[in-house]
């Protein structure tokens, strides 16, 4: 299996969402990180045929995915962000309808419904309305009709989004069960979606990859710019004005920085080990948690 793109750029009017990437995904889950209006979006719904590229190409084992056609979309899953249903169709019913749309006879497509139910935790409400659901169980009913298919390819646009961390974490580990022999690419602001089941992370921003690797190797790129001091509560105006600031802690004697900062800011300060959170600032900046 292998999805490659190739010099893919595409653009709205003067606008680069997407400027001249080149990269090549097999089996496994890709961590596509970024802030919100890095080109996420319009990157995944190139990959599902939804939008043209301007220039360059994607291909799905050498072939251009829009030359492909039908052949190509019957091997994508995909679950956007703000994915549509009928609000007064049980779940059941939602999910024949969507089979339907995909083409699934029926009598595979009730099979399949209630394996893929089971697999997200959703059996017991199958004959409950949409409109009943939590936003926990609409993502995992969301997840189940991206599967119906059987896809080699899953595409996931901030499938955590609005959850809780017990949400989260479920999700996670489906994402990590279903990403055995299929390619799954998901994209987040939210680092902990990705940081332990992602193969390979990509850091998108501005419309390009500017950084892939594993977890670790991200990590280690700033391994030697973490820093931890304790200072007044009154200086704190001033570390933050001058340095990316990842956390405050309060104590009863001032205040605890944990600052990203390519030189010692301050004589007491003590290199502490970085995190993927920790790289996800460095990076993005100020801008970084904006999304949440």
């Amino acid at each position: 299996m292998k999805l490659s793109l190739n010099d893919l750029t595409k653009k709205f009017g003067t606008f680069s969402a997407v400027d001249g990437l080149d990269f090549t995904m097999e089996s496994g889950v890709y961590g596509l990180l970024g802030i919100n209006g890095a080109g996420k979006t319009t990157l995944l719904r190139m990959i599902c045929t939804l939008l043209r590229p301007t220039s360059g190409t994607i291909t799905y084992h050498g072939k251009d995915i829009f030359a492909l056609k039908e052949s190509y979309r019957k091997e994508i899953g995909y679950l956007p962000q703000e994915f549509g249903y009928y609000p007064d169709l049980s779940v059941f019913d939602y999910m024949m309808y969507i089979a339907s749309i995909k083409g699934l006879r029926q009598a595979y497509a009730k099979k399949r419904i209630k394996e893929l139910l089971e697999q997200v935790g959703m059996e017991n409400r199958m004959k409950v309305k949409m409109r009943k659901l939590s936003g926990g169980m609409i993502r995992r009913v969301g997840i189940a009709q991206a599967m119906l298919n059987n896809p080699k390819i899953l595409v996931l646009d901030e499938p955590t989004a609005g959850l809780d961390p017990n949400e989260r974490i479920r999700f996670r580990n489906l994402i990590s069960e279903l990403s055995e022999d299929r390619l799954v690419l998901l994209s987040t602001h939210i680092v902990s979606d990705v940081e332990f089941i992602a193969k390979e992370i990509i850091l998108m921003n501005q419309g390009k990859f500017f950084f892939t690797g594993t977890s670790e190797e991200i990590i280690a790129s700033i391994s030697r710019k973490v820093w931890i001091f304790k200072v007044p509560k009154e200086d704190m105006e001033k570390y933050s004005k001058n340095y990316l600031v990842a956390n405050v802690k309060s104590l009863s004697e001032g205040v605890e920085l944990r600052i990203l900062a390519d030189q010692s800011p301050d004589i007491s300060a003590r290199q502490e080990q970085a995190t993927l959170e920790d790289a996800f600032l460095y990076y993005f900046g100020e801008r970084a948690g904006a999304g949440e």
